[in-house]
């Protein structure tokens, strides 16, 4: 026991999340992936590749988070610049994958640049949230610093990744927040980006969708404007023997998936819709889940991403210095607000996006990062428990080498 405290130190309950994460996405991950063993031939070969990267990133928080969190500091200095520049590229020259370019190759490994790119703006908007703290809230400067680097991000990553743009966007809102940046800043960005927003939505449906799939350059907008149509159209009109289920086959199955599931589902292994489902191992699995495990097992995946950000917003609070803080909190936020998005996608309370779900989908780079993630929450709480005990062994032996009544009392007779 000794060995596993020393091995797996900071918070417990972080780890006992992260294993649990690791635990369903195992099992969920080989049952849904039956598309990927037919494709492939090899029926161990998805589930074998999955345990791969898990173990690999199981490796990397370890590793993380043995590392004092002063030194992610320096991390936005290169981070951010190197992944501005690979999201250049890899819009120019990245492999198109569902319609779109979000994946390159460097010496034959795949990888996903706006993960790097979320990783960056978090710690970066952390870091200048934590050096322009002032009695009254954060310097108004702050506000322009981070949205500089937040709007070049996710600018580069919109064209071909919306949602991450808009997800990486929100968090950022949340953390100037928290952070205590001016309210009448956010205040006139929100109602502008409201505006912009309700401009761009309307813009979006009432332009024809051949003049779309034919303008170079924004083959994006006509899967977006097929999307928020489809969201939004009035489906109770359409009788259930007229319903297309190819139309949008992906938010159909999945409500079949979920409407023929019950409190404690068809057992894993036993999916149906997961044949049907293209992305039934990495977007959509939250609805295999609920297939698979009930009623019962979606709600403690929403109950351990719950877990996850309180327990962040506690290790937040006790945390030794401002960085550490708005540190934990971004990494809480960008990690429970991506599972929200995901879940809300697979019980169609949002439109279909691409956003896996962490620490449970089938993934690469977002795995990985994940676990990077994972490995700063424990390295602060590391830190954090650190500073604790010592402070208690000073006070402990500072109230030792107190000279007592008694002591004074023997010392004034002696003379």
């Amino acid at each position: 026991m000794d060995f596993v405290g020393k091995l797996f130190k900071g918070d417990r309950v972080i780890w006992i999340i992260f294993l649990f994460l690791c635990l369903i996405s195992i099992v969920e991950v080989y049952s849904a992936s039956s598309t990927l063993t037919y494709k492939s031939g090899n029926h161990w070969g998805p589930i074998t590749q999955h345990i791969i990267i898990l173990t690999v990133g199981v490796v990397i928080v370890l590793l993380v988070h043995n590392i004092n969190y002063k030194w992610y500091q320096v991390l936005p200095i290169f981070l951010v610049p190197f992944s501005a520049i690979l999201l250049a590229v890899v819009s120019l020259l990245g492999a198109m994958t569902n319609g779109a370019a979000r994946w390159m190759n460097i010496f034959g490994i795949q990888f996903q640049p706006s993960e790097i790119a979320k990783m960056a703006v978090v710690i970066a908007t952390a870091l200048i949230l934590s050096k322009m703290q002032e009695e009254n809230g954060a310097n108004r400067k702050a506000f322009k610093y981070i949205m500089w680097i937040t709007a070049v991000i996710c600018l580069l990553i919109a064209p071909e990744n919306l949602s991450t743009a808009a997800l990486l966007f929100g968090v950022v809102v949340l953390m100037m927040f928290i952070g205590r940046v001016p309210f009448g800043q956010l205040g006139k960005m929100i109602g502008i980006l409201a505006l912009a927003g309700a401009l761009g939505a309307g813009t979006l449906v009432a332009i024809p969708s051949d003049t779309l799939h034919n303008t170079p350059g924004l083959h994006r907008l006509e899967t977006w404007q097929n999307r928020f149509k489809n969201f939004f159209e009035n489906k109770d009109a359409v009788p259930p023997e007229k319903f297309d289920i190819d139309k949008d086959a992906q938010i159909a199955h999945a409500n079949i998936a979920i409407a023929t599931s019950n409190v404690v589902g068809k057992m894993p292994g036993n999916s149906i819709q997961r044949d049907f489902l293209s992305q039934a191992f990495s977007d959509f699995i939250f609805a295999i889940i609920i297939e698979e495990l009930g009623l019962i097992g979606g709600a403690f995946v929403v109950f351990l991403y719950i877990c996850l950000l309180v327990r962040a917003g506690k290790i937040a609070k006790k945390a030794k210095g401002n960085f550490a803080t708005f540190l934990v909190m971004g990494i809480g936020l960008i990690l429970v607000t991506q599972a929200i998005l995901n879940m809300c996608v697979a019980v169609g309370l949002f439109p279909v996006t691409g956003q896996p779900l962490p620490l449970i989908s089938k993934g690469g780079t977002s795995t990985l990062i994940n676990c990077v993630y994972i490995g700063m929450i424990l390295s602060v709480s590391r830190y954090t428990l650190e500073q604790e005990e010592k402070e208690k062994l000073a006070g402990e032996a500072l109230i030792q080498d107190e000279p007592t009544a008694e002591s004074l009392q023997d010392e004034v007779i002696i003379e």
